[in-house]
């Protein structure tokens, strides 16, 4: 049937198109092939089943009811001159428009069933949002004397470190907010951290193109990874080898031996900025997003690129990895989008946040936030794509307007506290409301159209 409708199909495309070329040459129109009845029929039948399916079937349903009733009711008499034909039919059959409006008689409740059955399974339905609880501000540090523009959690859950414009990296206990320690050692501004889960090690990197391997035994630089051009923005460990990815204004990204501090790979490619790299232990093992608004997938062994997203129209500032799923989602000014692992297949957009989108994080819950560089926090349902919450940062007093940008954030290894760093030089934790429930903030779900944007 899909096959007779397609090819009917092409055959009234091609009729449209010699009808227009025949039309410009009043000669020609004896020699347009005859019009084709049997594929009128089906494009009709197709037309009407696809308008005004659910009506046929209300309709069916309704003279179902209206016969079985009559049915319970017993036998009526056919009023006086009206021949016995005129009389209800048998409850065992019903007459039923079809999609040709014709009338078909049929076996009613059986069929009936069958085909509400069929028309529900065709039905496409939007899945309903995961209820999530709204998120609160709940403490707010203040300690650094720049923009802060990056953050990192300690694998125990015990501290986080911060680095800032002011040059120095501060590490922060999580449960007090108390300063324990300021490490000092960078000439420009600190751009990106991370802390390894197999070694007492942090490492950062910075404006002044120097990554740098701190030792948290000692609290000194053990290690220095030289090669970068250019300022290096963001770096990423991975998570079973001691290998270290860099990404920076000189369009690389690069692959370091953590302990030998050899330079492995130059992944070579983008055309501007590498703003983003993160890595994971499956394929791809590492992904980098740019300002050249692409995303490129890498093979670690090879050292080179597996395949390169072309969706966004912006530049991409920030990539980041579901913890439970094989997907990950990328930010930009456009929409957020969601890919799925190892091919990078296109899932669906997240369009709402109109702001150049800084930094993403996402929990095992499910909960994704974005962070803009006009201080708006989307909180988004990562399944369904639904916002369920939004915040404007609270100002700092004494700062501007135009410092209310978010540049980091992370959640903490247990999910339950979100830590964001801004260019009013503070640092923002926020936790699940605990007194929140589905009824004082129900989901307000109004599901487009079931269409998915293909850019």
């Amino acid at each position: 049937m899909t096959e007779d409708v397609q090819r009917h199909s092409v055959h009234t495309l091609v009729f449209r198109s010699l009808k227009r070329s025949h039309d410009m040459f009043l000669s020609n129109q004896g020699i347009l092939p005859p019009v084709d009845d049997t594929a009128e029929k089906i494009r009709r039948l197709v037309k009407a089943r696809d308008s005004y399916g659910m009506v046929f079937d209300d309709v069916k349903k309704m003279l179902a009811m209206k016969h079985l009733r009559e049915a319970e009711a017993g036998p009526n008499p056919p009023p006086d001159g009206a021949a016995p034909s005129d009389a209800a039919p048998s409850s065992e059959t019903a007459v039923v428009p079809f999609a040709d409006n014709s009338l078909v008689t049929r076996n009613q409740p059986n069929s009936n069933a069958s085909q509400l059955a069929n028309i529900m399974k065709k039905i496409p339905t939007m899945p309903k949002p995961k209820w999530h609880p709204p998120w609160k501000l709940y403490r707010v540090i203040a300690g650094h004397l720049g923009w802060v523009r990056c953050v990192a959690v300690e694998p125990g859950n015990e501290w986080f470190a911060t680095g800032a414009a002011d040059r120095i990296i501060k590490i922060w206990d999580l449960a007090t907010g108390q300063l324990k320690v300021s490490l000092t050692g960078h000439v420009s501004t600190v751009r990106g951290l991370a802390v390894s889960p197999r070694h007492p090690y942090l490492f950062s990197c910075g404006e002044d193109r120097q990554v740098k391997c701190w030792d948290l035994e000692y609290n000194k630089v053990v290690r220095h990874y030289h090669g970068h051009l250019s300022a290096v923005y963001s770096l990423s460990l991975h998570p079973t080898i001691d290998v270290l990815f860099t990404a920076g204004r000189d369009s690389t990204a690069r692959v370091w031996d953590m302990r030998t501090k050899a330079n492995i790979h130059t992944l070579t490619g983008h055309t501007h900025t590498v703003s983003t790299v993160i890595s994971q232990a499956s394929e791809p093992q590492v992904i980098t997003g740019s300002h050249d608004s692409t995303i490129r997938l890498w093979d670690l062994a090879a050292g080179k690129s597996i395949c390169t997203l072309t969706n966004h129209k912006k530049s991409v500032r920030d990539i980041v990895f579901h913890p439970t799923l094989n997907m990950f989602a990328s930010g930009s000014p456009d929409n957020i989008k969601q890919w799925k692992c190892p091919d990078g297949k296109f899932i669906q957009n997240l369009s709402g946040h109109n702001a150049i989108i800084n930094c993403l994080a996402v929990n095992p819950e499910g909960v994704l936030v974005s962070g803009g560089d006009n201080g708006t926090l989307h909180f988004w349902d990562w399944r369904t794509g639904y916002n369920f919450q939004r915040l404007q940062a609270p100002v700092q007093p004494g700062s501007m307007d135009n410092e209310a940008v978010i540049f980091s954030m992370t959640f903490d290894n247990s999910g339950s506290r979100l830590i964001t760093t801004e260019a009013d030089k503070t640092i923002k934790i926020y936790k699940e409301d605990d007194t929140a429930t589905e009824e004082s903030h129900p989901i307000n779900w109004k599901p487009d159209i079931l269409k998915r944007r293909k850019f």
